[in-house]
């Protein structure tokens, strides 16, 4: 039961709890990941690719709040507790212990390019049942491509 009523169909809530969901789960993820890169990173470029990961961190925190409050909006309760994350994430551990900046660039680059692939099946199921968390998703994707990209220049 929800207490905030959807406007949409039942079948097409449905489509769009599952792509919010699974967005929350990436987002919440990646900017755990690039947290810990951050924090246990080392290597001659340690301090550019260090504010690079807090850009992304910021960035990632952003959309998650933002896919949550759209999943609220429509009546479905965003789940981004650890326990959920944890069990439903399928992006990749990142490292223990020290991490040199060219192995965390690359762990970096791997995780985004799966959470990309994601949000793009996400665009695609979103499409027809809602518009407006597709254009949500669409500027997310957007910006992790933009990211993808940055963080693939520093091993290039």
């Amino acid at each position: 039961m929800s207490v905030i009523k959807s406007p949409l169909p039942e079948a097409d809530r449905k489509v769009v709890a599952d792509a919010l969901q699974g967005a929350l789960v990436d987002l919440i993820d990646v900017s755990m990941t690039a947290k810990q890169a951050h924090w246990s990173l080392y290597g001659p470029r340690f301090r550019s690719i260090h504010l690079q990961l807090d850009e992304m961190v910021s960035g990632a925190r952003a959309f998650s709040d933002a896919v949550a409050e759209r999943a609220a909006a429509l009546g479905i309760t965003p789940d981004g507790r650890a326990a959920t994350v944890a069990t439903s994430s399928s992006i990749p551990a990142y490292p223990a212990g020290w991490v040199k900046d060219s192995d965390a660039v690359a762990a970096v680059v791997e995780s985004l390019a799966l959470v990309i692939a994601r949000m793009r099946e996400r665009v695609t199921s979103t499409a027809d049942a809602d518009p407006v968390t597709q254009d949500l998703i669409i500027g997310i994707t957007a910006d992790l491509e933009k990211q993808h990209w940055m963080f693939q220049a520093e091993n290039n």
